[in-house]
């Protein structure tokens, strides 16, 4: 069973070739700077010896039709795939299905149509998810297709929590409320939590971080989210690479008479020009973190802030939520500073969190770090979006019509 991950971005394919139900990645790459007089493909596939080899190249791309012929070609001739009529499913990663999808579904002309109904609350990623939709039909139209939604693991929230405390016309009639992101990243983590701690996921209480460039939170309880730290849009909620996070609503009215900033400048501001950038001119936490190391304040002063931010959410969801049994850290940062993880975690033993001082402990994907006298697991999860879009794949085509 081989199934094809698309994420279609507004200049850039990236995509992964699966086996599955082995989940072994036989192909995979990236096309980037679509639309570019130097657009880059970057492949790798298994040869038939199970060796990984790679193929780069520069050349001009026009458009994601383009991009999409130059993917199937070389997962047809570099890699294990003889045609695209062997493919079992394409899945696609959707970032906004709105309150429409609360799980996987297959792609039809009505699925199609929600999507496009949806632009105006993802205008940046939609429409770009749709042209990798539409472009696959094209290419493969005896294929499956498969949308898995950003938003849909947290559409379980309750009312009390999506809404927002403004008129409800705002609601009924532009849709306006908390949605939620990573949605995928999430359920997949928590997935493997469970699987760890040998319990069912509707058993479970869970805190979830995604820290990366982009950075999320959720609460979730005995399986179902029940609040996300992203609202309408990704651009609330922690402390992220270039994006604010939650601030004083006022401030965009202050600085557009202050500062004379328009709409679209207030708007590139916070969510291009803020967040760790803000604070101290990196963006990449990696590269803020040396610059900490080496005693420069305003490195030091972002990561105090970001620790902090996340320390917030962990305290607010654990009131939220009445118990927690793990915390689990993903994503870029959250994977792999553990010099933050310690900060984050640092003072929360009255909440029953505490970290081990000696070397953590690893099986698989999962690193284990709380101390045994810990009431609340602690643990690092390598998060997978592509192939939990995978796994949705392989579930839905294997339901019947």
């Amino acid at each position: 069973m081989s199934i094809l991950v698309i994420n279609a971005g507004s200049s850039s394919i990236k995509y992964q070739l699966f086996d599955m139900p082995s989940q072994q990645v036989l192909s995979s790459g990236l096309v980037d700077r679509i639309g570019e007089s130097q657009s880059l493909h970057r492949h790798q596939w298994l040869d038939n010896n199970s060796n990984r080899q790679s193929h780069e190249v520069t050349v001009q791309i026009s458009d994601h039709h383009q991009a999409l012929e130059k993917v199937v070609a070389q997962l047809t001739q570099r890699g294990t795939l003889d045609s695209l009529d062997d493919l079992t499913a394409i899945g696609h990663r959707v970032v906004h299905g709105g309150e429409a999808f609360k799980q996987p579904v297959m792609i039809t002309a009505e699925v199609i149509d929600a999507i496009k109904a949806m632009i105006p609350l993802a205008p940046l990623h939609n429409p770009a998810n749709l042209e990798g939709i539409e472009v696959s039909q094209t290419l493969c139209p005896k294929v499956p297709q498969v949308a898995v939604f950003d938003t849909a693991f947290h559409q379980t929230m309750p009312a009390h929590a999506f809404h927002y405390a403004v008129p409800d016309h705002l609601y009924r009639d532009y849709h306006v409320r908390r949605y939620g992101f990573h949605g995928t990243s999430h359920h997949y983590v928590a997935k493997l939590a469970a699987e760890f701690l040998a319990t069912d996921l509707s058993q479970l209480n869970l805190i979830t971080l995604h820290l990366g460039n982009g950075c999320s939170a959720a609460a979730i309880k005995s399986g179902q989210c029940i609040d996300t730290s992203m609202g309408m849009t990704p651009l609330e909620g922690l402390i992220m690479g270039t994006r604010s996070g939650d601030i004083d609503p006022a401030l965009h009215f202050y600085l557009m008479r202050e500062s004379k900033l328009t709409p679209d400048q207030l708007e590139k501001l916070l969510n291009k020009e803020s967040g760790l950038k803000g604070i101290c001119g990196l963006s990449d936490m990696r590269e803020v973190a040396d610059k900490a190391q080496q005693g420069e304040a305003q490195a030091q002063l972002a990561r105090a802030m970001f620790a902090y931010r996340v320390k917030k959410f962990i305290g607010s969801y654990y009131a939220v939520l009445g118990r927690v049994d793990a915390i689990v850290f993903t994503g870029g940062i959250g994977e792999n500073d553990a010099a933050l993880r310690q900060q984050i975690c640092g003072e929360l033993e009255g909440l029953g969190i505490q970290l081990e001082s000696a070397a953590p402990q690893k099986s698989g994907t999962v690193m284990s770090l709380h101390s045994a006298e810990s009431r609340v697991k602690v643990l690092v999860i390598q998060t997978n979006e592509e192939l939990e879009i995978a796994l949705s794949a392989q579930t839905l085509i294997a339901q019947p019509a």
